[in-house]
């Protein structure tokens, strides 16, 4: 089975389960970057160490939130696929996602707040 075909299997079953047209949007385009390297070949062919070529790649491009994203989206790929008989061995079950970036809160200095108090005119914003 090519992956292209593979793919219109899959969304029609994310469909079903309800999946919005959003995250289908988006896994398109993951399917996509995924059928440009590689090509549309048979979803047999690729093994662990081509998913590992290919995520190493796009890693120096990407953010960890992003590479992890994708990551996401290829194993959900990969265990229908096993679960669906058109694979036999997952070749992506072992790849472990990248630890994600700390982020430094945001916070609003005292200066912002008092601007931000003034600005409300009723009872409910003050509240």
């Amino acid at each position: 089975m090519l992956v292209s075909e593979a793919w219109n299997l899959y969304k029609a079953d994310k469909q079903i389960q309800g999946y919005s047209s959003q995250t289908l949007k988006v896994y398109k385009v993951q399917m996509s970057l995924l059928i440009k390297y590689f090509g549309d070949i048979n979803i047999t062919d690729i093994t662990t160490e081509s998913i590992k070529l290919y995520l190493g790649e796009v890693a120096a491009e990407l953010k960890a939130s992003s590479l992890c994203h994708r990551i996401r989206f290829i194993k959900s790929l990969f265990k229908w696929a096993q679960e669906e008989k058109y694979v036999s061995i997952n070749p992506v079950s072992t790849i472990k996602e990248p630890k994600p970036e700390s982020r430094i809160p945001k916070f609003l200095t005292e200066e912002e707040i008092e601007l931000l108090r003034e600005a409300c005119k009723t009872t409910i914003e003050k509240a």
